[in-house]
């Protein structure tokens, strides 16, 4: 009878060595995903590493998730209540309940549907077929491509879209500051955002639809990217944006930010709408965190938000996606969008 009992100390040790390790283990997880979520919680101009590394916060969610299970296996209370607060953090910045939604119009209120659709082409080497047929497949009325060269207008003629959309304004440069739009409806150059390395043209198109028109401001949208010394002028760009985006009127913004939801800079611009209402990313408000613009081809990195189709509250958004193109490592974004009739 003795055996038993003796035997008692000795599976206690055991099961609080277990623990110990478990806890340990779940703490050296949490580490690295509290450390970034300090980051992340913090809206103040971090030093470029920071930035880069921001915008892979939603896959934080992994390891954050991983932790909160090795420390339910070590059974150690405040562990568990750390690792469980650091997921819910996770959670909540991957569906965000403070973005941005179209206000609610009048009832009455005439709307004209406007289908969407934008790219970094790469340097013109995203497959011009595809971009057609996308256009096609989707009845994409207004087109906004980004880094296009003269190459890849030949060869989008040659795919026929000018029998498509056949109306564009574009400047066609081989070093990645080239932009186009391309529209069934007529479009007028409205000129260029001021001091930025790329071309972020700001085109008035009057769409039709519904028995109604609707005139709007498009933006094609190509920050400078956040590397080296030229951080400051990633967030010159995007405060350009954001000043563009205040403006009077329907404002359809789209193209590549090179910036995240995760970033503050970004959510910055949001909070830039007019009257008190935050601007919408219409990835966001459709549940697209999750569905991944760069990168779509070189190194294996965790997929992000980079692109965003941004747009003024009063314009509704429905039937987001995003699709793979060969030839770019960004994917291509289509929206239906509801504009305001007048």
């Amino acid at each position: 009878m003795t055996e038993p009992a003796a035997a008692l100390p000795a599976v206690r040790r055991r099961r609080r060595t277990a623990s110990i390790a478990w806890s340990v283990a779940a703490a050296l997880v949490a580490l690295p995903v509290a450390s970034l979520s300090l980051f992340r919680a913090v809206e103040v101009e971090w030093p470029l590493l920071v930035v880069q590394a921001l915008a892979f916060t939603p896959w934080l969610v992994v390891p954050a998730a991983v932790a909160l299970v090795l420390a339910l296996l070590g059974r150690r209370r405040w562990t568990t209540i750390t690792t469980a607060a650091l997921l819910a953090a996770q959670l909540f910045w991957l569906f965000p309940l403070d973005y941005g939604r179209p206000v609610v119009l009048k009832e009455g209120t005439a709307t004209v549907p406007l289908k969407v659709m934008s790219l970094n082409t790469e340097f013109g080497e995203a497959e011009a077929a595809t971009i057609v047929q996308l256009v096609r497949d989707h009845g994409v009325q207004l087109l906004a491509l980004q880094e296009f060269s003269p190459a890849l207008q030949d060869r989008l003629s040659a795919e026929g879209l000018d029998t498509v959309l056949s109306n564009r304004i574009s400047t066609a440069n081989d070093d990645g500051s080239g932009a186009a739009v391309y529209s069934v409806f007529p479009l007028a150059s409205e000129g260029l955002l001021p001091d930025t390395p790329f071309r972020m043209a700001a085109t008035r198109v009057v769409a039709e639809g519904s028995g109604a028109k609707a005139a709007l401001t498009l933006t094609n949208v190509h920050t400078l990217p956040p590397v080296d010394e030229r951080i400051g002028q990633w967030r010159s760009d995007l405060l350009k944006v954001s000043r563009q985006a205040g403006s009077q009127g329907n404002q359809v913004l789209m193209g590549d930010y090179n910036a995240t939801y995760d970033h503050a800079e970004f959510r910055a611009l949001l909070d830039g709408g007019r009257d008190g209402n935050k601007l919408v990313d219409v990835g966001t408000a459709t549940w697209g965190r999750l569905s991944p613009t760069w990168p779509m081809e070189g190194p294996p990195l965790p997929g992000v938000v980079i692109d965003h189709v941004v747009t003024s509250p009063r314009i509704g958004n429905s039937a987001y996606s995003v699709h793979t193109v060969p030839g770019t490592d960004h994917a291509a974004l289509i929206a239906q969008l509801s504009i305001p009739a007048g």
